[in-house]
This record gives structure tokens, C-alpha cells and sequence, in this order.
């Protein structure tokens, strides 16, 4: 039986970077004794990237006035974070807003609702060490971004994280496949075909956290500014690889 497959190589071998193997032909036959095992591995490390939700939400009577307290609002707000070190690169819009406000509780009265006819809304997304999210986060609120404190933990090199989700799925490979041969009475050979047998990159992390709804009034500032943050650390992230590697036996 004749078995023809056209490969992409790419994985990490210990100290070797990422290789590429060439279309190749595998004979299977009675001279040509092989074993095939397919696995599933993983590999861990901490994030060393903090992409923090930072943003605010205000009421006004009309989209003019509030327009106008939400640009001072996001003025303080981005210089708070240039202030204490974030490159302006680290700060990237998210999404922005002006809307009618339809949202009202029953129990407020006429004149309350008056002043809450619109709503403006505006958020960025803040990448910083882990070390610096706590402080982040504690800056931008103190300065009335009262929707704030969602990460997303990220690594700044994944793909030597996959790749090393491979490799592991490779080292297991041929432990499986050197028990087979045990079990067979023969001696397993050399590596002769590998591959990611499909892009099965996956990335888990903890349960995200919730936005934290602060009001930025003078107290907040005061008391924000005058107390420790919080205590942040980062996730553990995962990656999963599965590997089909055929061995020769002898």
C-alpha cells in the first residue's frame, strides 16, 4: 500500500529553532516496518503581558454637554496614564460613544432624569507588564474611569510556546511508541515523519475578572491615590499541540 502526503514541518527540537521538511513520499510495506502514533501535549507559562480594559461612562442633559465633560473625562484620563510611564503606543482605542439614554429606574425622579437624557462611553485597552496592572488600574480610576480592571493576560512570544507544546507532544510520542516496540519485541528505530497533525493551538485561562464600577468623585480620588492597589497576579497560559510522528522498527 502505497501512502503519498504532502507535509509543512515546523517544530521546535530542544535548542533548534522552527524546521521545515520538503514534500516527501512514506512507504508502508512488509521491508518498510513502521510505527505511527499521534499525541497531545502541552506546555505553560506566565503572562508577561496585562492588556487592561480602561474606560469610563457619564451622563449629561444633551449629546453637547456631555461631549464636552467626556473630553475632559478622557484628557485626564490618557494623561494620567502618560504620566506615570505608558507609552502612547501601549494605549489603543477601543470603542467610543454618544447615545440617548432609554435605560431609567422607575424610582428616579423627573428632574434626575433630565440630567441623564445621553450617555457617553469610551474605553481603551492598556498593555503593561503584569508588575504595572495594579498601578494602572488604580491611576485611570482615580481620574473617573469608572468602568476599568478586565484583563486579558498575554504572552509576547506564543509561537515559542506552541512550539514547545510540539516538542513535548513529540518526546511523548516516542515514549508511547518505544513501549509499543517493547510490547512487540522489536527495537524502535529512527524518527522518520512528523507533523503537526492539526493547528490545535488552545489557550486557557483563569475566569476573567469583572469590571470594577467606581465613581470618581473627590473621596475616590482621595482615597484611591492614599491606599495600596490591588493585588494582581498574572495567569498561567497554556498552549496544546498534537503531533503525528512515524517510527522506523527494526
Amino acid at each position: 500500500m502505497l501512502r503519498s502526503m504532502q507535509i509543512m514541518f515546523c517544530l521546535a527540537m530542544g535548542i533548534a529553532a522552527a524546521g521545515l521538511a520538503a514534500a516527501q513520499t512514506i512507504q508502508i510495506n512488509r521491508e518498510n516496518k513502521t510505527i505511527a502514533i499521534s499525541t497531545t501535549d502541552e506546555a505553560t507559562a506566565t503572562a508577561d503581558i496585562a492588556a487592561i480594559t480602561v474606560g469610563f461612562e457619564i451622563f449629561g442633559p444633551d449629546s453637547v454637554t456631555v461631549s464636552a465633560e467626556g473630553g475632559k473625562v478622557s484628557h485626564a484620563i490618557v494623561e494620567a496614564l502618560r504620566k506615570s510611564g505608558v507609552e502612547d503606543k501601549a494605549i489603543e482605542s477601543a470603542a467610543q460613544g454618544v447615545e440617548r439614554n432609554n435605560n431609567f429606574d422607575e424610582k428616579e425622579k423627573p428632574e434626575q432624569r433630565a440630567k441623564e437624557q445621553y450617555i457617553l462611553h469610551q474605553s481603551w485597552e492598556v498593555s503593561v507588564s503584569p508588575q504595572r496592572a495594579a498601578n494602572v488600574i488604580r491611576l485611570a480610576i482615580a481620574v473617573g474611569a469608572n468602568k476599568t480592571g478586565i484583563i486579558d493576560w498575554r504572552l509576547a512570544d506564543r509561537k515559542a510556546l506552541q512550539a514547545k507544546a510540539a516538542e513535548n507532544a513529540l518526546v511523548k510520542a516516542r515514549d508511547v511508541a518505544t513501549r509499543m516496540a517493547d510490547g512487540l519485541h522489536v527495537k524502535l528505530g529512527a524518527l522518520i515523519y512528523a507533523s503537526n497533525e492539526t493547528p490545535n493551538a488552545k489557550i486557557y485561562f483563569a475566569r476573567p475578572s469583572k469590571n470594577m464600577l467606581v465613581n470618581a468623585d473627590s473621596n475616590v480620588v482621595s482615597t484611591m491615590i492614599d491606599s495600596p492597589p490591588l493585588e494582581i497576579r498574572p495567569q498561567t497560559i497554556r498552549e496544546e499541540a498534537t503531533v503525528y510522528a512515524v517510527f522506523a522498527i527494526e
